[in-house]
């Protein structure tokens, strides 16, 4: 009902602005609960809900908007308008990870943005000990969209805004216990320690400007059919994993490494440092903010982004309940990518509950890739409930299937290939033991491949010259270019398997960052533990003893002024 309806009839037949605002705001609250227990999966069966939502809070925000001035006389506060705002908000970034579209997680920004610059909670933020955990859940939220934006100056200044008022929740409210906040702060700077501004010097996701078009990717021309990447179940666990929210560091990194850039062909190459201040103007929908908002409207030219579930730490039975859902809603020509990030388990290791959590058992070997061998995705303490072993992946394979195993006991999956269903498997496996500090450093390499490569030199952001930085990325696009090429024209020893995967961006790209992955590894050493494997195998012409990835690994080290092989390896 519009403010017109609302004012019409004369007399007693008139309804008051205040009563029809807080019965929308009532029915609005009654659907936002319901939706928000509803899992990121099974989103064709909750489309259609998500768009009555949307409806509903629309007309409630509209209606504020056209009678704000009657309804505060009538006793609206202002972080009650910011409580509208915020659960706006929230719908969009929970619809950002039912879709993966991009201008959701835009308007998710632009929404908790105003609500910061209008200060909408401030002056109820000492009366009140529930007003100001809504701020503090507030700032989390908009922390995990600025991190997904990297938009990193607005990360700083929200990091900087939840200890402050972390500290004045303390003060005022001292008998109340924060020590949950206190610790989400702590998590935020360790992401932020390990998630450095050096390793977004470029974004994580596909940029049409950085990257090859996806109408000049090389032409496979013995794929028998263009499948695409439609979704992707990501999912990790390690004990003390970097963390923020739902996402560890390397589910992060991952969902970003499967999206467009948003900005297409907008997006500015030599984008400001931390330190620089930002200029404010006005952003997107008139609202006052960062003028970055307005810069990174999204690219109406880019392709939907593959959907993507998120899981930490899950129960098996849940993982599969998951995998089942999005196997079932696959497209006709759609792939599907599962990556797994967690330490490896070996139930002829030990089979004491008092086995320790930060153990590893290393099966790497051909011999031990059998049914003892698997993941584990929680807690020892409930045994079997987290163990995930290749055969349970198996029952899938009935849809085609790109696998990203990140682990110690990474190889044990190799078991599944010659077992499948109906589709031959694609297999991305790292190596058994990690030659950096970087526990998930293949992860890294994959999303991040020259700052990766840079830190494994012991080198940093900064003392690697802009020059040869900006050479060494010429460089390694120019590489990956050329292997593309080796790959796609090679009709005879090409696997059918990686015929039909090459046809998609962003799975071309990953195969061609474990190539130079693979190259670099085996340059500092050709042990077994330290090598990554795909299965099944890649052409001889892409191995790492071949004289492209030789010279490839060769010109980039000479990139970086890093000297020899031989002499840096």
């Amino acid at each position: 009902m519009s403010q017109n309806q609302a004012q019409s009839g004369g007399g007693a037949a008139a309804i008051p602005v205040s009563e029809v605002f807080w019965g929308l705001a009532s029915k609005a609250d009654k659907k936002f609960s319901k939706i928000r227990d509803i899992p990121y999966y099974q989103r064709a069966r909750y489309d259609a809900y998500f768009r009555k939502v949307f409806k509903v809070y629309t007309h409630l925000w509209k209606f504020q908007q056209e009678s704000r001035q009657k309804l505060v006389e009538a006793g609206l506060k202002r972080w009650e308008i910011g409580d509208i705002a915020s659960r706006i908000g929230q719908l969009y970034f929970g619809h950002y990870m039912r879709t993966s579209e991009a201008s959701y997680l835009s308007e998710c920004y632009i929404f908790y943005d105003a609500i910061l610059t209008r200060e909408y909670f401030k002056d109820s933020l000492h009366q009140d000990v529930n007003l100001a955990i809504k701020q503090l859940r507030l700032l989390s939220r908009f922390l995990t969209v600025s991190l997904l934006l990297n938009r990193r100056q607005m990360v700083y200044q929200l990091v900087n805004l939840l200890k402050v008022l972390l500290d004045e929740c303390r003060i005022t409210f001292q008998e109340t216990d924060f020590k949950e906040w206190k610790l989400v702060v702590q998590d935020v700077v360790r992401f932020l320690k390990v998630d450095t501004a050096f390793m977004n010097h470029r974004p994580l996701r596909y940029s049409i400007v950085l990257d090859l078009h996806p109408d000049s990717i090389p032409q496979v021309t013995c794929a028998k059919r263009k499948l695409r990447l439609r979704d992707a179940l990501l999912c990790s666990y390690h004990p003390d994993e970097v963390k923020f929210s739902e996402f560890s560091i390397d589910t992060f990194r991952m969902l970003q490494t499967i999206e467009w850039e948003p900005s297409g062909y907008f997006y500015q190459v030599n984008i400001p440092s931390p330190a620089e201040p930002a200029s404010s103007g006005l952003g997107q929908n008139g609202v006052l903010g960062s003028s970055r908002v307005s810069q990174d409207m999204t690219d109406p030219t880019l392709p939907p982004n593959p959907r993507k579930v998120v899981l930490s730490q899950p129960s098996v039975t849940h993982l599969l309940a998951v995998l089942g859902t999005t196997c079932e809603e696959l497209p006709a020509d759609g792939i599907l990518l599962i990556y797994l990030s967690a330490p490896g388990f070996n139930v002829n290791c030990s089979s004491s509950p008092s086995h320790d959590e930060n153990s590893r058992c290393r099966s790497v070997d051909d011999s031990e890739c059998g049914a003892g061998s698997c993941l584990r995705i929680g807690s020892h303490r409930q045994a079997g409930m987290n163990q995930i072993y290749p055969s349970d992946i198996l029952p899938f394979t009935r849809r085609p299937l790109f696998l990203i195993i990140d682990s110690d006991n990474s190889k044990s999956f190799m078991a599944m290939s010659g077992s499948e269903k109906g589709e031959r498997v694609a297999l991305l496996l790292s190596p058994a033991a990690s030659i950096v500090y970087d526990r998930s450093f293949f992860t890294s390499f994959l999303a991040s491949p020259l700052q990766s490569f840079i830190l494994l030199l012991g080198l940093n952001g900064s003392n690697v010259e802009q020059d040869c930085y900006g050479k060494s990325e010429k460089l390694i696009q120019s590489s990956l270019a050329e292997c593309g090429s080796l790959l796609a024209s090679r009709e005879d020893d090409l696997d059918p398997v990686w015929a039909d995967v090459l046809t998609d961006p962003f799975l071309m790209r990953l195969v061609l960052r474990f190539v130079l992955c693979r190259a670099v590894l085996f340059q500092y050493s050709d042990k077994a533990e330290f090598q990554p494997a795909c299965v099944p195998s890649l052409p001889e012409v892409v191995s790492p003893r071949s004289d492209f990835c030789v010279r490839m690994v060769t010109e980039l080290l000479k990139s970086l002024n890093a000297g020899e092989t031989k002499d840096v390896f």
